[in-house]
């Protein structure tokens, strides 16, 4: 059975629309809360690394380790998906130094989907860009055929903005927005968004060309 194994670095932030993708393709998907449990023991068919409140920069021993093994996975050519956090831990996976951004960037942007990061980086090598915006001009890359590094976000579902919205009440008050703005930008737009990772994951699990 294809398996799926999903690093979370706070338990607020899951794979959302992903998980669907995986639940419809039969897909078994495993889960790690990387700081308290740590690290599986291979990456197995799909590696997804979810967001978080911390840095790649932080100095915990998890992190570096973390780093390691994302580096791995991505120079054995396993099909890894990175979101917010994620795909800096893969940005820095891959030689790149991770800075604050200009501003916090949260909510929706004019054409580039749903976001929630203070942190950014430049284009890793042997990566191709896919999508940038204002206040990080790399929003998306790809390394390889198999792994992308988004630091916007195509799983959120309603509950996970709830969740980020309740969890992260200061980044909200740093960036003058209120919940229901938020939501209320963000809800019209999920089932084009879950259906982009619905793609993505399709396109992952495919057969290797």
């Amino acid at each position: 059975m294809t398996k799926a194994i999903c690093l979370q670095h706070v338990p607020f932030e899951g794979p959302g629309a992903f998980a669907t993708a995986l639940a419809k393709r039969g897909v078994s998907l495993e889960y790690s809360l990387v700081p308290k449990e740590g690290l599986p023991h291979d990456t197995s068919d799909l590696l997804i690394v979810m967001g978080g409140p911390m840095s790649v920069n932080d100095s915990d021993q998890w992190i570096a380790e973390e780093v390691a093994f994302i580096r791995s996975a991505l120079l054995a050519g396993k099909p890894v998906i990175g979101v917010c956090l994620g795909s800096q831990f893969m940005a820095k996976a891959l030689g790149v130094t991770v800075r604050p951004g200009k501003a916090l960037e949260i909510g929706m942007t004019p054409v580039r989907l749903t976001e929630w990061h203070g942190e950014i980086f430049d284009l890793p090598k042997d990566c191709v860009p896919l999508a940038g915006s204002d206040i990080a001009p790399l929003q998306a890359f790809r390394y390889g055929d198999r792994a992308y590094g988004l630091l916007f976000h195509l799983e959120m579902d309603e509950d996970g903005i709830d969740s980020l919205c309740r969890e992260c009440a200061s980044d909200l008050m740093k960036a003058r927005l209120v919940a229901q703005q938020v939501k209320a930008t963000a809800l019209p737009r999920m089932p084009q968004l879950h259906e982009m990772a619905d793609r993505l994951i399709g396109h992952l699990l495919s057969p290797t060309r």
